[in-house]
């Protein structure tokens, strides 16, 4: 499994968002001390019913507790667009 498909699983069994988009970054990030080991700046937009009515930094902790170790072992950066449902235009 690659490290965009773990990180993937992570999120969605996880936090089981309704919506999940990843994407790896890092080609805009070559030659950063961070890339030095490849694929390793990501960015995601993530709905999930666990962050109705929580705060930005809350939403956050959820996603970096779903990575878990990967944020010190495997990931530099995560730019993180954490939504709740209710804030999706219908």
């Amino acid at each position: 499994m690659t490290r965009f498909e773990k990180l993937r699983c992570k999120l969605t069994e996880t936090l089981q968002p309704l919506e999940c988009h990843l994407q790896d970054d890092s080609a805009a990030h070559a030659g950063h001390a961070g890339a030095a080991s490849g694929g390793s700046h990501y960015s995601v937009k993530i709905i999930c019913q666990q962050f109705e009515g929580l705060n930005r930094v809350s939403r956050h902790r959820l996603v970096y507790d779903a990575v878990g170790d990967m944020m010190h072992t495997e990931v530099h950066a995560l730019a993180i667009v954490a939504l709740a449902p209710s804030e999706i235009p219908t």
